[in-house]
């Protein structure tokens, strides 16, 4: 049914409407698909996904419950849906229906379902960073000022502990670093570093560090020329939303940021799907909802469309809903005055109908129907129309363990990923600085130390020779000039030996401004 210029949606017999496609050309205008809870909106979601992987396009979906993994797998005739949706398939025109599998790539910011999924502390930037974690201007002040400095001195920032060491060393030099670049408090370095951890508790270690993903590896076809599916395991990760948050700004940034002006092309260069958004706009930080709106603005002429799934339409920020052009509504339910104020903005979203009152429909279609509405000639959407929705080729639910697991071996990037790399960075050299200087206030405490015995033996021997009667008075000298050393030496002495002891090397750390710029 597909033309190569538009996606097959869906159709009905004489109650339905005439076969109802989405204009690839205008796919890139942003979609919404909504419905209540076992309506049919993952069935709509993968025979989307599907349809966009076979113009060519490639797609990037997060799998909140699992059940899109069966991407990755043709339906077969014994699935007890099979009558079904073959039956459906001939009522709504589906003449060349048949069950396929489709080139899928899984990652898992856990790397446990899929591909890790890393990106560098550097490559996220002070600026998002700071917008993640809500800091105030002036830990943002701070945090630049971390980052400014770890460029100056060639010290790359990778992951966490690189991070958390520049902080500690930004702490340790607070007053030479303030002279240079402005006021840096203890009490913003203590802000930041327990933002830090909260996000390391939900799993921020597994994201920050190298390899870093190259997002060319996700926008890619294959040889045939099928746009790559690429599903990111999103069940276990839900439920660090702050990670989730700091993942979703990251890749939208990078998108926003790599991909060329293309204007109007004839079909996106990338599709975005976001399942269960509701999870992802309740209690986002703004900095993500900022950027959620801002790439709905203006990431359409790169080339990218972006589709939420969600419950109710309401649980999209008004911002954000009135970008998204194609809309497909399953049934939603009214039990309370807020489902019912929910229904009627729901229904005052599309282009009515005279055949129905869209409104009185939402509530009436049922299982795998929906009112459909799409961007038609000059961007302008469609009367709402009830539909059937054609049925999937590929599996319906989630593969075995098993069946993943061979996914992923077979991948094109499969052991690209895989293994954690540990170079060199901020926070190894600032160990080794801290290390090489104790070792060096060890060597001369412990040339002090020798060169005091010398004296010490030369004056034994000094006194060993005199037995006259003046030997008192110059005795009381002697032990004037040594009193007065020791008062003058006993802090040096001090600070050498402490300088080789753990409290020392963070004394040392103290004093690295002058080593940290010398090297």
């Amino acid at each position: 049914m597909q033309d190569g210029k538009s996606l097959f949606i869906g159709g009905g017999g004489p109650d339905y409407a005439d076969p109802q496609s989405l204009i690839l050309k205008y796919a890139n205008r942003h979609g919404l698909i909504a419905g209540a809870t076992g309506t049919g909106k993952t069935v709509t979601l993968q025979i989307l996904a599907e349809s966009f992987s076979q113009a060519g396009v490639p797609v990037i979906l997060s799998d909140v419950k699992g059940d899109l993994s069966g991407l990755a797998r043709s339906g077969s005739p014994d699935f007890k849906l099979h009558e079904a949706f073959t039956s459906r398939a001939e009522k709504i025109g589906f003449d060349d229906y048949g069950y396929d599998a489709f080139p899928v790539t899984f990652w898992d910011l856990f790397g446990e379902q899929g591909h890790p999924v890393r990106t560098t502390i550097s490559e996220m930037g002070p600026l998002l960073l700071s917008r993640l974690m809500e800091l105030t201007e002036a830990q943002e002040g701070v945090l630049n000022i971390a980052f400014h400095v770890a460029d100056e001195q060639g010290l790359a920032l990778l992951d966490m502990k690189d991070l958390r060491a520049m902080l500690v060393w930004l702490g340790e030099n607070e007053d030479a670093v303030s002279l240079e670049y402005g006021n840096v408090a203890r009490s913003s370095i203590g802000a930041i570093q327990r933002r830090l951890l909260v996000l390391e508790n939900q799993g921020a270690d597994a994201f920050f560090g190298e390899p870093a993903l190259d997002l060319n590896h996700m926008i890619s076809t294959t040889q045939g020329g099928q746009g790559r599916i690429n599903i990111l395991a999103a069940d276990k990760l839900m439920q660090s939303p702050r990670l989730y948050a700091t993942f979703l700004l990251w890749m939208l940034s990078e998108l926003f940021e790599t991909l060329p002006e293309v204007g109007d092309p004839d079909k996106p260069k990338l599709v975005f799907f976001f399942d269960e958004a509701h999870l992802l706009f309740d209690d986002a930080p703004k900095a993500l909802l900022d950027k959620v709106e801002q790439v709905a603005r203006l990431i359409r002429s790169k080339g990218v469309g972006v589709y939420f799934v969600t419950q109710n339409p309401a649980d999209v920020p008004d911002d954000i809903l009135g970008q998204l052009g194609n809309r497909i509504q399953h049934a939603l339910r009214a039990f309370t005055p807020k489902d019912q104020k929910a229904l009627r903005l729901a229904a005052e979203t599309f282009r009515a109908n005279p055949a129905f009152d869209t409104r009185e429909a939402i509530t009436q279609v049922g299982v795998g129907e929906a009112l459909v509405s799409t961007l038609e000639k000059k961007g302008m959407p469609s009367v709402v129309e009830r539909t059937l929705i054609r049925p999937p080729s590929s599996q319906l639910g989630p593969i075995t363990a098993q069946e993943r697991r061979d996914v992923i071996a077979g991948s094109p990037v499969a052991g690209l990923y895989e293994a954690a790399v540990d170079r060199e960075s901020a926070f190894e050299i600032l160990r080794q600085r801290a290390a090489d200087a104790a070792a060096e206030a060890e060597k001369q405490e412990q040339a002090e130390k020798a060169e005091q015995a010398e004296e010490d033996r030369a004056r034994e021997f000094q006194r060993a020779r005199r037995y006259d009667g003046g030997s008192s008075r110059s005795k009381s000298t002697s032990t004037r000039r040594s009193r007065s050393d020791s008062v003058g030496t006993t802090f040096a002495k001090s600070l050498a030996r402490q300088l080789g002891t753990k409290t020392g090397q963070t004394l040392v750390r103290g004093i690295l401004g002058s080593l940290f710029k010398g090297r």
